[in-house]
């Protein structure tokens, strides 16, 4: 069969419409025991899980939103033996695919071989640490540091361009310089920094403190001015912010109407490897939609507030229409400072984070230590809340 042609992913996307990222959720069953696993991760596979049959159907509709970028995640999707067909089967209906396996005897050279012929657009490793004591505690299990770069080998041999996600955490937050090293020394072309959201076995008291967290992007931003790879953040949107606030100092100059394209660095709006980056900042339920193991619909998965079930609905359906997700879509109705922030249009606070630390999730991002002049002047002691 013939392969559809794949539409450049900048062009403009309306997200009241159509996600620029669908995350579907083969499976939950994995080898590893990361300590930050939103899906809780267990050995075996769940007899609910959608069949290969629900799958291509689901690819069906996912490509009728405007072929949104679907990655496939878990758990780990290989787990699932037909994970090569699903992403065989979306590639003939031309929608891009990403997968994040995890870093486990699975991950071979004839998976990674099957998987590029099949059509797979990206593999992302995960390396939460540049050493193998430190990554291996995070993800549980001794062994891993050394799965993933050989791994990371046999993508290079294969030729297939290499993201790495990190989560920054208190375990590893005194390093990053040292992984920021790794990342370049490994050939990366994207470098997926991922703030730690308290979901699933993750924990609060894992995190870096919200200051902590204002230095880290910081760093990241002058890092991207001259990194040869591109940087993009997950659970992070105050990352565009600070982004624009550096440029505005390196320039002495002020401006309040911010546009998406202000966040990133030297312009980017483009194509890397034909997967892109998003026209406009993508957040929960904003340009972004998560569907579990099982078909349950989530704004994100890290935001565990169901919003429909595609074998229930159709998804185009429940992303346009579902009440919760076209509250995330206006920033406009969120609370405290993130309603009235000037950055809320290409920011809008984690809402993850927001209703995992406040059990609303509509709330100011609670690790953002901005305070928006209209807040100050609605608030004039000071309360950042």
């Amino acid at each position: 069969m013939t392969a559809r042609p794949v539409r450049p992913t900048f062009m403009y996307r309306d997200y009241h419409e159509n996600p620029f990222i669908v995350i579907w959720e083969l499976t939950r069953a994995c080898q590893l025991k990361c300590l930050h696993c939103r899906a809780e991760a267990q050995h075996h596979r769940h007899p609910l899980e959608l069949t290969y049959a629900e799958g291509c159907h689901l690819i069906d509709q996912i490509q009728g939103m405007d072929s949104p970028l679907l990655v496939f995640t878990g758990g780990d999707p290989l787990e699932r033996p037909d994970v090569f067909d699903l992403i065989r089967y979306a590639a003939q209906q031309g929608v891009r695919v990403s997968m994040t396996p995890s870093a486990t005897p699975n991950v071979t050279l004839d998976a990674m071989t099957q998987a590029r012929e099949a059509g797979l657009s990206r593999w992302a490793f995960s390396l939460d640490g540049p050493t193998a004591e430190i990554h291996d505690h995070f993800r549980g299990v001794s062994g891993s540091f050394d799965l993933t770069l050989q791994a990371i080998r046999h993508l290079h041999a294969l030729g297939l361009p290499l993201q790495i996600n990190t989560v920054i955490s208190r375990y590893n937050v005194n390093v990053l310089e040292d992984m920021a090293a790794l990342v370049r020394d490994l050939n990366c072309v994207l470098w997926s920094v991922f703030f730690l959201v308290p979901a699933g076995r993750g924990q609060e008291s894992d995190m870096i403190s919200p200051l902590e967290h204002e230095k880290v992007m910081r760093w990241l931003a002058r890092l991207g001015e001259n990194a040869p790879f591109d940087i993009k953040t997950t659970a992070a949107q105050h990352y565009r912010r600070v982004v624009i606030q550096e440029k505005m100092r390196a320039t002495s100059h002020y401006s309040a109407d911010f546009e998406y394209a202000d966040a990133l660095h030297h312009g980017f709006t483009g194509s890397i490897d034909g997967l892109g980056r998003a026209p406009k900042g993508v957040n929960d339920g904003n340009g972004f939609m998560f569907i579990s193991h099982t078909g349950d619909v989530y704004p994100s998965g890290l935001l565990p507030v169901k919003v429909g079930n595609v074998r229930e609905e159709p998804l185009a359906d429940i992303y346009r229409h579902a009440p919760l997700m076209q509250a995330l879509r206006n920033p406009d109705g969120f609370k405290g400072k993130c309603g009235v922030c000037d950055y809320r249009h290409v920011c809008g606070g984690s809402r993850s984070r927001a209703y995992a630390v406040t059990g609303d999730p509509l709330e100011s991002e609670p690790y953002c230590v901005y305070t928006p002049p209209a807040w100050k002047e609605k608030n004039p002691l000071g309360t950042r809340a």
